[in-house]
């Protein structure tokens, strides 16, 4: 297993990662995705160890924290094997305050997550989403009190636009405050947008992107092609009817679906596994969140590293996947000589 250093820090980790969404589901959204009990998230750890796969990725509510305890679970008496990466903002209550970046709600939120994972320190501790309504200074003195308190070591964000993270390094520069080091961020051959602002700001920044969901919400597992009806039960299904996950134009899906299919008869790998070792040659990708419903799809997605597309057979991908950028994002591709897009 590769390890790439996260950001501006001196901290490795591994190229992939275990995503726990499929732990617990204990509502619509998330037994849509799945419902690995303690034994069963048990053995995929196992898997994944035994596979140079250390990080584990969970969030606060992901099945109203049963995720994180299954996790916890799961990892007894191998703590210090593996990397912790969880997440807080969103809601966990019913009160005015069991929601954001405050530092009432982050304090409490971090100490329930250590709590049901079983730890006294989270290497990764990531914003979920931006809040608005809490200053930038409240939410990274927050942060930056949690790693001083040896409780945190590392602070990341996710979901956040350009000028959030930006703004949000400045004023840890100013402050001499812990800084963002990795952006969890959803990019996959579908969903390029990560390319346009966020990426040139992490290179620049040296803020790693942790991609999500890179298999496009469930569509890029090879069982969407032409003409065939969604799966009954899929990640997919649940992002429309629960989520209202990224809407996709169909010639566009079918376009990066039969490249896939192509580079998969070609390559002997699979198209998850295509789909995922097209990000990991991306700039910025220090690492990509896989998910398993069982250890089946585990071992299939652990299929993505150890190998390498040719650059010709990346090119056919983004040629599949390319997309016209929103403004000012194509007017800057005009200007090339002076203002290169890290990527075509």
């Amino acid at each position: 297993m590769e390890f790439r250093q996260l950001g501006g820090s001196g901290f490795k980790v591994p190229v992939l990662s275990l995503g726990t969404g499929t732990f617990g589901g204990s509502n619509e959204f998330f037994g849509a995705w799945g419902a690995t009990d303690v034994a069963e998230a048990t053995r995929l750890v196992s898997i994944c160890l035994e596979a140079g796969l250390n990080m584990f990725d969970t969030a606060d509510v992901y099945s109203d924290g049963r995720a994180e305890e299954i996790l916890g679970k799961a990892i007894q008496g191998r703590r210090e094997q593996v990397i912790l990466s969880t997440k807080a903002t969103f809601r966990m209550g019913t009160g005015p305050n069991d929601v954001g970046s405050s530092r009432h709600h982050l304090v409490r939120a971090c100490e329930g997550s250590l709590r049901r994972l079983g730890t006294d320190h989270i290497d990764l501790y990531q914003l979920h989403g931006f809040d608005a309504l809490t200053p930038i200074e409240e939410a990274l003195g927050t942060l930056d009190g949690l790693v001083r308190a040896g409780k945190v070591r590392y602070i990341g964000c996710s979901n956040f636009s350009g000028w959030h993270l930006m703004k949000s390094l400045a004023i840890s520069e100013r402050h001499g405050l812990a800084r963002y080091v990795a952006h969890q961020a959803y990019y996959s051959l579908l969903g390029r947008d990560y390319e346009w602002e966020l990426m040139p700001l992490g290179l620049d920044q040296r803020v790693s992107a942790l991609a999500w969901s890179p298999l496009g919400w469930g569509r890029l597992t090879g069982k969407i092609r032409r003409g065939q009806p969604l799966p009954e039960v899929s990640r997919l299904r649940s992002a429309i009817t629960v989520a209202g996950g990224p809407p996709i134009d169909d010639e566009h899906l079918y376009r990066v679906t039969d490249a896939l299919d192509g580079l998969a008869a070609e390559t002997g790998r699979s198209a998850p596994q295509i789909a995922i070792n097209w990000l990991l040659q991306r700039p910025t990708v220090a690492n990509v969140i896989i998910g398993a419903r069982d250890e089946g799809q585990l071992r299939q997605n652990l299929g993505a590293v150890g190998w390498s597309l040719t650059q010709a057979q990346i090119a056919r991908l983004d040629k599949a996947s390319a997309q016209t950028p929103a403004y000012p994002y194509w007017h800057q591709r005009g200007f090339k000589d002076r203002n290169p897009p890290p990527v075509e």
